[in-house]
């Protein structure tokens, strides 16, 4: 069975605002045995978005689209649909009373316009919205089954997970769904990953292999379609396994987290603690371990000594070793060193780690810009340095410094 997403929005046409629905919504078709094979976009306006379902019944079983489902004139979506489908709209009686309760609660006329959250087509089945209050529509019209969701995420998600996919899984019959594995690799390109695999990727039959690049992570999705999760894993492990074989060292997880989520787990369940001292990522590490739930038990704190001055006076960086004719410089390892080591006199924790380094886009100190060094003291053990040379704006420099700072640490943790 094949998909199209369609999201309605001229917000997302100009950029103002990203569509992140279509992410959720394609690996939750998956999940439930559907192909997404089309992604498009349209703006607030009917004859396009006529012209959109018509083009997308003609080649896809499912329509899932979001948006437009709104009390303003501009939220058409349902008026398009029953348009298409030669129905008038409705009202739906339980969302109807949701929404006068709502505004009886609040104590404020309603406004007439609100109803239009309330209509859908004469034939078609209701989807309930338990975050908001439009109304969502399932119907099948020659042969191409509909589903209209609300934009707003926190709306969309649930409504699709209770209430869509249950009505789309009724209409699969002996469709076998999908099962899948997902390695996250650290420490590797995507380059270097696929030279490594390329034997795996051009065999590749069932299951699927599937690589998958963003800044500072790659990953590889492993598929297949099977009955039972039972015969999904005969068939995915040994390809696992071969993998695992090869480029173990890099995987560290087998399901779709970050590595700053594997390393605040793996804190946790050894009751350890990690600080950080950053210099040229500038508070970015400190950021992304704590937009972790739950990172207090494994993060305890950072400092971020952009200047020599804050080197030294909070971090006890000798200045002769920072300023001078005869100094190594802040983008040194032996910098990197005492960052790390000095973390640990003065922070209660078990792990410190540094990062300093030029990332742009001028050189510093006489060096060239992606010159960093990341140095890794353990409480009790041994300080390393590990000197990186990193490519890329000065955006990419500071994500590809915390991201290897993490990989050191996993590689550390892992033993």
């Amino acid at each position: 069975m094949k998909a199209e997403i369609i999201a309605v929005g001229t917000e997302l046409l100009m950029g103002q605002i990203v569509n992140t629905n279509a992410q959720y919504i394609a690996r939750a078709c998956a999940d439930i045995g559907v192909g997404v094979y089309y992604q498009t976009v349209v703006g607030d306006n009917p004859e396009r978005m006529m012209e959109t379902f018509r083009i997308a019944m003609s080649r896809a079983d499912v329509v899932i689209c979001t948006g437009g489902l709104g009390p303003t004139q501009d939220d058409l979506t349902k008026d398009v649909l029953a348009e298409l489908v030669r129905q008038k709209l409705v009202l739906h009686r339980p969302s109807m009373e949701k929404i006068e309760e709502l505004f009886r609660k609040r104590n404020m006329p309603m406004v007439e316009s609100n109803a239009r959250q309330a209509l859908m087509p004469e034939h078609s089945d209701p989807l309930q919205n338990d975050t908001g209050l439009a109304v969502g529509v399932a119907l099948t019209f020659e042969g191409t089954h509909f589903i209209l969701l609300p934009g707003p995420p926190k709306e969309m998600k649930p409504m699709f997970d209770r209430y869509a996919a249950p009505w789309i899984q009724s209409r699969l019959e002996g469709v076998q769904p999908l099962h899948s594995v997902m390695l996250k690799f650290a420490g590797i390109g995507e380059s270097l990953l696929e030279h490594e695999l390329i034997d795996l990727i051009k065999e590749q039959t069932d299951p699927t292999i599937a690589p998958y690049a963003k800044e500072g992570e790659v990953a590889i999705r492993l598929t297949t379609r099977a009955a039972t999760a039972a015969e999904a894993e005969s068939r995915l492990k040994p390809l696992e396994e071969e993998i695992r074989r090869r480029l173990g060292q890099h995987v560290y997880a087998s399901e779709d987290i970050t590595i700053e989520q594997q390393i605040v787990r793996m804190l946790k369940e050894r009751g350890q603690k990690l600080a950080v001292a950053e210099s040229c990522s500038g508070g970015l590490l400190s950021d992304m371990l704590t937009a972790i739930p739950g990172s207090s038990a494994a993060f305890a704190g950072g400092i971020v000594c952009y200047s020599n001055e804050l080197k030294h006076k909070l971090l006890g960086v000798p200045m002769e070793q920072l300023e001078g004719p005869s100094a190594l410089g802040a983008i040194s390892e032996q910098t990197a060193r005492t960052l790390a080591e000095q973390l640990l006199v003065r922070v209660t924790a078990d792990y410190g780690i540094s990062v300093t380094g030029v990332a742009g886009p001028d050189e510093s100190e006489g060096k060239p810009v992606g010159t960093v060094y990341v140095g890794l003291a353990v409480r009790g053990g041994q300080t390393t340095v590990f000197p990186l040379q990193l490519s890329g704006n000065r955006e990419s420099i500071k994500l590809r410094s915390a991201k290897s700072a993490l990989y050191q640490l996993w590689k550390l943790l892992k033993t």
